[in-house]
């Protein structure tokens, strides 16, 4: 499965790469994420609690970056294992530019896949339910960087 899409986010870029590469805003952002440890350089570890259809699993996976071009691009992919529920891998190519209007445009490409019980529920109920766990990744990442971070660092 494939998902492609661009998002602008009203930060400069070095603010949106900063994020990108912090392992709090990371769990944060990922929708069932009840933990994410390491580091950009070492890699990431995440327990994930989704549920798929009628299908609940955690799954524990590693996260690497790789083709790493600072304030601009990476690649990040890791695999999950849900155990009877199966498993999710995949990669996302992550590039920003500046944006017409002074932010930062957000292009990702992702290629997923998953397999076990998971698999069988069948490739338009999985289709949907990875664009909205990609909606909802950038759409709270998008709020943290242009909200919710900016608002607290005011604050201090």
């Amino acid at each position: 499965m494939e998902l492609h899409a661009t998002r602008t986010i009203a930060a400069d870029r070095a603010t949106v790469w900063a994020a990108l590469n912090d392992a709090q805003t990371l769990k944060e952002c990922i929708p069932g994420c009840e933990e994410l440890t390491g580091t950009p350089e070492e890699g990431f570890s995440a327990v994930v609690k989704q549920k798929v259809g009628p299908v609940k699993a955690t799954f524990k996976g590693d996260v690497v970056l790789s083709d790493v071009v600072p304030g601009t691009s990476y690649t990040i992919s890791g695999e999950g294992k849900g155990g009877v529920a199966g498993f999710a891998k995949g990669a996302a190519k992550v590039v920003l530019s500046d944006a017409a209007d002074g932010g930062t445009d957000l292009h990702y490409d992702v290629d997923a896949k998953v397999g076990g019980k998971i698999a069988q529920l069948g490739s338009r109920l999985i289709d949907s339910f990875a664009r909205r766990m990609a909606d909802q990744f950038f759409e709270r990442f998008q709020d943290h960087v242009e909200g919710d971070g900016a608002k607290s660092a005011a604050a201090d």
